[in-house]
Protein backbone atom coordinates (compact mmCIF):
# COMPACT_ATOMS: atom_id res chain seq x y z
CA UNK A 1 0.00 0.00 0.00
CA UNK A 2 1.39 3.42 -0.98
CA UNK A 3 1.94 6.08 1.66
CA UNK A 4 -0.91 8.65 1.56
CA UNK A 5 -0.16 12.20 0.47
CA UNK A 6 -0.28 14.12 3.76
CA UNK A 7 -0.44 17.87 3.18
CA UNK A 8 -1.74 19.06 6.55
CA UNK A 9 -1.31 18.13 10.23
CA UNK A 10 -4.15 18.54 12.75
CA UNK A 11 -3.57 18.28 16.50
CA UNK A 12 -6.21 17.51 19.10
CA UNK A 13 -5.80 19.75 22.14
CA UNK A 14 -6.22 18.08 25.56
CA UNK A 15 -3.84 15.17 25.98
CA UNK A 16 -2.07 15.74 22.65
CA UNK A 17 -0.83 19.35 22.72
CA UNK A 18 -1.47 20.14 26.36
CA UNK A 19 -1.05 18.14 29.53
CA UNK A 20 -4.52 19.15 30.74
CA UNK A 21 -6.39 15.86 31.14
CA UNK A 22 -5.74 15.75 34.89
CA UNK A 23 -7.03 19.32 35.30
CA UNK A 24 -10.32 18.41 33.63
CA UNK A 25 -10.64 15.27 35.74
CA UNK A 26 -10.06 17.23 38.95
CA UNK A 27 -12.75 19.79 38.09
CA UNK A 28 -15.34 17.10 37.33
CA UNK A 29 -14.38 15.22 40.49
CA UNK A 30 -14.72 18.39 42.58
CA UNK A 31 -18.22 19.00 41.23
CA UNK A 32 -19.17 15.35 41.77
CA UNK A 33 -17.94 15.46 45.37
CA UNK A 34 -19.86 18.66 46.09
CA UNK A 35 -23.10 17.21 44.68
CA UNK A 36 -22.54 13.67 46.02
CA UNK A 37 -22.57 12.20 42.50
CA UNK A 38 -20.71 8.93 41.81
CA UNK A 39 -17.72 9.63 39.57
CA UNK A 40 -14.66 7.69 38.49
CA UNK A 41 -11.74 7.80 36.11
CA UNK A 42 -13.58 5.21 34.01
CA UNK A 43 -16.49 7.59 33.56
CA UNK A 44 -14.09 10.43 32.84
CA UNK A 45 -12.43 8.34 30.12
CA UNK A 46 -15.81 8.18 28.35
CA UNK A 47 -16.05 11.97 28.55
CA UNK A 48 -12.65 12.53 26.97
CA UNK A 49 -12.63 14.23 23.59
CA UNK A 50 -16.34 15.00 23.34
CA UNK A 51 -18.12 18.32 23.61
CA UNK A 52 -19.64 20.24 26.50
CA UNK A 53 -23.20 18.93 26.04
CA UNK A 54 -22.14 15.29 25.70
CA UNK A 55 -20.01 15.62 28.82
CA UNK A 56 -23.02 16.91 30.72
CA UNK A 57 -25.10 13.92 29.57
CA UNK A 58 -22.47 11.42 30.68
CA UNK A 59 -21.88 13.19 33.99
CA UNK A 60 -25.60 13.16 34.85
CA UNK A 61 -26.53 9.72 33.50
CA UNK A 62 -29.00 7.89 35.76
CA UNK A 63 -29.85 11.20 37.46
CA UNK A 64 -32.88 13.44 37.15
CA UNK A 65 -31.60 17.00 36.83
CA UNK A 66 -33.60 20.05 35.74
CA UNK A 67 -32.14 22.44 33.17
CA UNK A 68 -31.43 25.23 35.65
CA UNK A 69 -29.51 22.95 37.99
CA UNK A 70 -27.55 21.43 35.14
CA UNK A 71 -26.64 24.86 33.78
CA UNK A 72 -25.43 25.85 37.25
CA UNK A 73 -23.30 22.71 37.55
CA UNK A 74 -21.70 23.20 34.15
CA UNK A 75 -20.96 26.86 34.89
CA UNK A 76 -19.33 25.87 38.19
CA UNK A 77 -17.28 23.17 36.48
CA UNK A 78 -16.03 25.71 33.93
CA UNK A 79 -15.17 28.19 36.69
CA UNK A 80 -13.18 25.52 38.51
CA UNK A 81 -11.30 24.72 35.32
CA UNK A 82 -10.57 28.41 34.66
CA UNK A 83 -9.03 28.59 38.14
CA UNK A 84 -6.72 25.69 37.36
CA UNK A 85 -6.13 26.92 33.80
CA UNK A 86 -4.42 30.01 35.16
CA UNK A 87 -1.58 27.80 36.37
CA UNK A 88 -0.84 26.36 32.91
CA UNK A 89 2.65 27.21 31.67
CA UNK A 90 4.66 26.53 28.48
CA UNK A 91 6.22 23.56 30.28
CA UNK A 92 2.81 21.88 30.11
CA UNK A 93 3.17 21.29 26.36
CA UNK A 94 3.21 17.53 25.81
CA UNK A 95 6.61 16.00 24.89
CA UNK A 96 7.44 16.03 21.21
CA UNK A 97 4.82 18.60 20.17
CA UNK A 98 7.21 21.51 19.68
CA UNK A 99 9.57 19.38 17.59
CA UNK A 100 6.67 18.21 15.40
CA UNK A 101 5.47 21.78 14.90
CA UNK A 102 8.96 22.86 13.85
CA UNK A 103 9.35 19.83 11.58
CA UNK A 104 6.01 20.50 9.89
CA UNK A 105 6.90 24.15 9.34
CA UNK A 106 10.26 23.19 7.84
CA UNK A 107 8.39 20.92 5.43
CA UNK A 108 5.88 23.72 4.60
CA UNK A 109 3.11 21.52 6.02
CA UNK A 110 0.27 23.65 7.43
CA UNK A 111 -0.74 22.80 11.00
CA UNK A 112 -4.01 23.27 12.82
CA UNK A 113 -5.92 22.39 15.99
CA UNK A 114 -9.19 20.42 15.99
CA UNK A 115 -10.65 20.26 19.50
CA UNK A 116 -14.03 19.94 21.20
CA UNK A 117 -12.81 22.08 24.09
CA UNK A 118 -14.16 25.57 24.69
CA UNK A 119 -10.90 26.25 26.50
CA UNK A 120 -8.60 25.50 23.54
CA UNK A 121 -7.68 29.09 22.67
CA UNK A 122 -6.99 30.26 26.25
CA UNK A 123 -4.86 27.16 26.86
CA UNK A 124 -2.89 27.74 23.65
CA UNK A 125 -2.23 31.30 24.82
CA UNK A 126 -0.92 30.00 28.15
CA UNK A 127 1.37 27.64 26.23
CA UNK A 128 2.56 30.47 23.93
CA UNK A 129 1.36 28.42 20.93
CA UNK A 130 -1.68 30.39 19.77
CA UNK A 131 0.21 31.92 16.83
CA UNK A 132 1.65 28.63 15.60
CA UNK A 133 -1.49 27.30 13.92
CA UNK A 134 -3.13 28.38 10.69
CA UNK A 135 -6.54 27.22 11.91
CA UNK A 136 -7.93 26.61 15.41
CA UNK A 137 -11.21 24.72 15.61
CA UNK A 138 -12.65 24.54 19.12
CA UNK A 139 -15.86 23.93 21.04
CA UNK A 140 -17.39 27.12 19.64
CA UNK A 141 -16.52 26.52 15.97
CA UNK A 142 -19.13 23.96 14.89
CA UNK A 143 -22.47 22.83 16.29
CA UNK A 144 -21.83 19.08 16.25
CA UNK A 145 -18.67 18.19 18.15
CA UNK A 146 -16.74 14.91 18.29
CA UNK A 147 -17.53 12.09 17.62
CA UNK A 148 -19.25 13.96 14.76
CA UNK A 149 -16.77 14.75 11.95
CA UNK A 150 -17.68 18.42 11.63
CA UNK A 151 -14.66 19.92 13.41
CA UNK A 152 -12.17 18.09 11.20
CA UNK A 153 -14.14 18.85 8.03
CA UNK A 154 -14.08 22.54 9.05
CA UNK A 155 -10.36 22.53 9.85
CA UNK A 156 -9.47 20.76 6.59
CA UNK A 157 -11.59 23.26 4.67
CA UNK A 158 -9.90 26.17 6.43
CA UNK A 159 -6.53 24.71 5.41
CA UNK A 160 -7.98 24.42 1.89
CA UNK A 161 -7.23 20.70 1.86
CA UNK A 162 -9.34 17.59 1.28
CA UNK A 163 -9.67 15.63 4.55
CA UNK A 164 -7.92 12.66 2.88
CA UNK A 165 -4.75 14.77 2.76
CA UNK A 166 -4.84 15.56 6.50
CA UNK A 167 -3.24 13.61 9.35
CA UNK A 168 -4.96 13.97 12.73
CA UNK A 169 -3.24 13.27 16.06
CA UNK A 170 -5.82 12.15 18.65
CA UNK A 171 -5.86 10.68 22.16
CA UNK A 172 -9.56 9.81 22.52
CA UNK A 173 -11.86 7.31 20.84
CA UNK A 174 -14.40 10.04 20.04
CA UNK A 175 -11.72 12.02 18.24
CA UNK A 176 -10.51 9.00 16.29
CA UNK A 177 -14.08 8.30 15.18
CA UNK A 178 -14.57 11.93 14.18
CA UNK A 179 -11.37 11.98 12.13
CA UNK A 180 -12.17 8.72 10.35
CA UNK A 181 -15.72 9.80 9.54
CA UNK A 182 -14.38 13.09 8.18
CA UNK A 183 -12.13 11.12 5.85
CA UNK A 184 -8.83 12.01 7.52
CA UNK A 185 -5.96 9.75 8.46
CA UNK A 186 -5.45 9.48 12.22
CA UNK A 187 -2.69 8.40 14.59
CA UNK A 188 -3.64 7.60 18.18
CA UNK A 189 -1.51 9.17 20.90
CA UNK A 190 -1.22 8.08 24.53
CA UNK A 191 -2.18 5.13 26.72
CA UNK A 192 -5.71 4.43 25.49
CA UNK A 193 -6.01 1.50 23.00
CA UNK A 194 -7.61 3.44 20.07
CA UNK A 195 -7.67 0.34 17.85
CA UNK A 196 -9.49 2.09 14.99
CA UNK A 197 -6.67 4.57 14.36
CA UNK A 198 -4.36 4.00 11.40
CA UNK A 199 -1.42 3.87 13.79
CA UNK A 200 -0.58 4.36 17.46
CA UNK A 201 2.22 5.90 19.54
CA UNK A 202 2.45 6.11 23.31
CA UNK A 203 4.01 9.57 23.04
CA UNK A 204 5.00 12.09 20.38
CA UNK A 205 8.46 12.32 21.90
CA UNK A 206 11.22 10.74 19.85
CA UNK A 207 8.96 10.21 16.83
CA UNK A 208 9.41 12.21 13.64
CA UNK A 209 6.77 13.52 11.31
CA UNK A 210 7.96 11.12 8.63
CA UNK A 211 7.72 8.17 11.02
CA UNK A 212 4.10 9.10 11.74
CA UNK A 213 3.32 9.30 8.04
CA UNK A 214 5.09 5.98 7.41
CA UNK A 215 2.65 4.32 9.85
CA UNK A 216 -0.12 4.98 7.32
CA UNK A 217 1.27 2.60 4.68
Amino acid sequence: MATPEIRGLIFDMDGVIANTDELHYRTWQRLADEENIPFSREKYARMSGVGHEENALIFTENLTVDDKTLADWMARKQNYYVELREGIQPDDVMPGVIDLIQEAKAANLPIAVGSSSRNARPVLEKLNLNNEFIAIGDGYTVKNLKPAPDIFVWVAGTLQLPPMNCLVLEDAAAGVEAALTAGCYVIGVGERPLEKAHGKVDSLSDVSLQQLIDMLK
